[in-house]
């Protein structure tokens, strides 16, 4: 079984940065994709970025692209999801999300988070 925590989120002016961690727990981590999606209030969950295994390819939505960085250590266990530049639209919570099978960009993803809310004011 894997357990993902997530913190990190909170608060920031539009402009700010926040920084997002994910620590899994489990013996599949190394061996498994990991990804952010988010949900903001009254819309769907919407993929965010991902990452592969080897930490060697990453995948972003187009409206973060150039802003956010994900990334991993793995021999920390942990995901991370580096936000700069954030923009009210970015309101959402933050789910961290892992897949032994490998990365997909639609929500079919194994494990999931219990999500940290990030709030940007204008």
């Amino acid at each position: 079984q894997v357990q993902l925590v997530e913190s990190g989120g909170g608060k920031v002016q539009t402009g700010g940065s926040l920084r997002l961690s994910c620590a899994a727990s489990g013996r599949t981590f190394s061996s498994s994709a990991m990804g952010w999606f988010r949900q903001a209030p009254g819309k769907e969950r919407e993929f965010v970025a991902a990452i592969r295994m080897s930490g060697g390819s990453t995948y972003y939505r187009d409206s973060v692209k150039g802003r956010f960085t994900i990334s991993r250590e793995n021999a920390k266990t942990t995901v991370y999801l580096q936000m700069n530049s954030l923009k009210p639209e970015d309101t959402a919570v933050y789910y961290c999300v892992s897949r032994p099978r490998g990365l997909i960009f639609g929500p079919e993803w194994d494990y999931w988070g219990q999500g940290t809310q990030v709030t940007v004011s204008s």
